[in-house]
């Protein structure tokens, strides 16, 4: 073992123990969940080692655990939570459905008015239909692309996260659904070309995120957007923009920030309010397959793909909360503080970088900005669980794998903090984090 590792192995033995120390309740909690639950879990991201810390309560950016630590959240729900633990509006708006209401079994009078919402704020979205996840609308939209052009083939791209049921990290994932698909590597221009045109007789659907989201925060260049409408335009494939997480970074979502125009969007986390929630839509012509008045309309079912609290919440959200403006002020801070970031990891000498657009970046150790998730996993992993628990340890939550993702909750206050806080830690680190990273 070289001796930068061995360093790097101390400081996270240290760490983690520190951790545990600290969570005698979460421990139990845990221990307890091992018994019915694999792993104790029941959604993959949330682990870590030693084991997770369980929640009591939130309130705007501040969670805290059952061991009574209280920290600010800095990754809202992993992009979902962007109006933090209890925004009086989504609340207000719960309780006005719940006034009327739930399960009615019929249409209500949220549906039609939150449909008008999410059509005027996404260039693309002529028509919109609902679904409880992002992960729903996204296999409802490869599906709609599969039925509309005869094709059976869909192209993603490494790093790609689609929900559940459909990721391209490493690769794939065993239990993504049996689409036909083929890989590309992300944000490269002639590779992505030459695979979409060997496929082109039955190429149905290009699929991305314009900026990687569980991939590290990864940008999509114009240069690699415009190729790829060009070659979907040129071979007839159906160009899907996943912006359940991006939609935030703008008004319009990435697709009105970069000017190109994908023919569906698959949309989720934050415009629900908080609350359980997947939307697909685009062009007429393709969303039109859906209409029940039809004689060979496709059917889409679930049942609580209107459900009165999502429905009232999100009208709250898009309507009251998260207007054209607030949007661009909340992006603003968002790139000032990966500015900022960036500006201590210069003022400290460490190989450490900040990626991302707006309210959403990650960390990444190295010395290079990556272009790819390929790239950033290739990058120093330990560091960033050990920057995860330094953090924790300092009263900042951020995502075990260096994701954040800013709440309107968190402040102009509470940004400071983190920068303090990071000050510290990396000038404490600095010696440990240039070693690791060679």
């Amino acid at each position: 073992m070289s001796g930068r590792n061995a360093m790097l192995d101390d400081a996270l033995v240290e760490a983690r123990e520190q951790y545990a120390a600290a969570r005698p309740a979460s421990a139990a909690q845990h221990a307890a969940a091992l018994a019915v639950m694999p792993g104790g879990n029941t959604r993959s991201v949330l682990f870590h080692g030693p084991f997770p810390f369980t929640a009591e309560k939130g309130e705007g950016c501040l969670l805290t655990d059952i061991d009574g630590h209280r920290v600010v959240s800095m990754i809202g729900e992993f992009t979902a939570g962007l109006f933090g633990h209890s925004h009086p509006a989504i609340r207000a708006a719960v309780l006005r459905a719940l006034d009327g209401g739930v399960n009615l079994t019929a249409h209500n009078r949220f549906e039609g008015r939150f449909a008008e919402l999410v059509c005027a704020r996404f260039p693309s979205v002529e028509r919109v239909r609902f679904t409880n996840s992002g992960t729903e609308a996204n296999l409802l939209a490869l599906a709609t692309a599969t039925i509309a052009t005869g094709r059976k083939t869909i192209m993603g791209f490494d790093g790609g996260y689609h929900g559940g049921l459909m990721t391209f990290a490493g690769g794939g994932n065993p239990i993504n659904v049996p689409h036909k698909t083929v890989v590309a590597p992300y944000n490269d221009v002639e590779a992505a070309l030459a695979m979409a045109r060997a496929h082109a007789p039955d190429l149905a659907a290009i699929i991305l995120e314009p900026m990687l989201g569980g991939g590290g925060c990864i940008p999509a260049t114009p240069a690699f957007l415009k190729a790829l409408r060009d070659v979907a335009t040129e071979t007839g494939a159906v160009l899907i923009f996943d912006e359940v997480m991006t939609s935030r970074l703008a008004p319009g979502g990435l697709q009105e920030a970069t000017g190109v125009m994908p023919d569906m969007t698959t949309l989720g986390k934050y415009i629900g309010g908080g609350m359980s929630f997947g939307a697909f839509g685009g062009r007429e012509s393709l969303m039109a397959i859906f209409d029940p008045r039809r004689p060979d309309a496709i059917p889409h079912a679930g049942t609580f793909n209107n459900n009165t609290l999502t429905m009232s919440a999100g009208i709250a959200a898009l309507s009251e909360i998260y207007t054209p403006d607030v949007a661009v002020t909340h992006n603003a801070n968002g790139d000032a503080l990966r500015d900022a970031l960036n500006a201590l990891a210069r003022k400290h000498g460490v190989p450490m970088l900040v990626t991302g657009r707006g309210s959403m970046m990650a960390f990444h150790f190295g010395h290079a900005v990556p272009r790819s998730a390929a790239e950033a996993n290739a990058m120093n992993q330990p560091l960033k669980e050990l920057l995860f628990l330094d953090l924790l340890d300092r009263g900042f939550y951020i995502a075990r794998r260096g994701m954040i993702a800013l709440s309107l909750a968190v402040g102009a206050e509470e940004r400071q903090g983190f920068l303090a806080a990071m000050d510290d830690l990396l000038e404490i680190r600095a010696d440990l984090i240039r070693a690791a990273v060679g």
